[in-house]
């Protein structure tokens, strides 16, 4: 999950060359994510903060 221009946040697979879908806010953003994450065990979760470094890492088993 990772932050666009226009203040608009991706979340996106790692390895795909396009996002799976964009949000306006962060929140929905991280709601999403989670959801993908859960329906694709075993997965992790990335959570970028605006300047591109790692806010949060979840793991799902």
């Amino acid at each position: 999950m990772t932050p666009r221009e226009g203040g608009r946040w991706s979340v996106q697979a790692e390895g795909a060359s396009r996002a799976t879908s964009v949000h306006d806010s962060k929140d929905e953003a991280v709601s999403k994510a989670k959801r993908l994450a859960g329906d694709r065990r075993p997965s992790q979760l990335l959570v970028y903060k605006n300047d591109g470094t790692v806010q949060t890492e979840q793991t799902y088993g």
